[in-house]
């Protein structure tokens, strides 16, 4: 069985380590702990596999750009035959505090430009995604600026463990599955 995990961010040395790219932030760490790495000249994105006992996981970072993911996921969706079912969009959300992790089977854009093109593109909200919270700590008007700058030095000391429970939620997503991972991590 396969699963495609796409973790959203943008491409490019300025926007590395920001919070708009913490999904590819999580894709790394996972790659790395099962020594994997990415193959950067693939369609629309980087693309590393990996194995994960009887499970195929193809891990995308998109090239698109945040407004524009949805292009990229559908088309290893497509390439890849992955039904939606085993789609796991891993993104920033604004709305949790910073670290929070909370796994969801379908749901709104909430205002998430790239989350708002995968729903475009697809056709559906009915996809999962697992939101890691970056929180608000911004002045009214002044939210892009927030998303697209680094995480604070205390942010940066706790984002490993974070990082690494993420990486935890994706291998259960895949294993066990949504309803257990999601009793088993969304409160943590």
């Amino acid at each position: 069985m396969k699963h495609l995990i796409a973790g959203l961010g943008n491409i490019g040395s300025e926007y590395e380590n920001t919070r708009h790219n913490i999904g590819f932030m999580i894709l790394d760490a996972l790659a790395k702990a099962s020594n994997v790495v990415f193959d950067v000249n693939k369609r629309y994105g980087a693309i590393a596999e990996m194995k994960l006992k009887n499970k195929q996981l193809i891990l995308l970072k998109p090239s698109t750009y945040m407004n524009l993911s949805g292009n990229a996921v559908r088309y290893w969706l497509q390439k890849e035959k992955i039904e939606p079912v085993n789609l796991l969009v891993v993104v920033d959300d604004l709305a949790l505090p910073f670290g929070a992790l909370r796994l969801k089977p379908k749901g709104s854009d909430a205002g998430h430009n790239g989350l708002k093109h995968i729903r475009e593109t697809l056709g559906t909200t009915q996809y999962n995604r697992l939101r890691f919270g970056i929180g608000n700590d911004f002045p009214q008007g002044a939210q892009i600026n927030f998303v697209l700058n680094p995480f604070t030095e205390d942010e940066q000391r706790r984002l490993p463990e974070r990082i690494e429970i993420a990486c935890e939620m994706i291998k259960s997503f895949c294993l066990a599955g949504i309803e257990t991972t999601m009793n088993q991590f969304n409160n943590k």
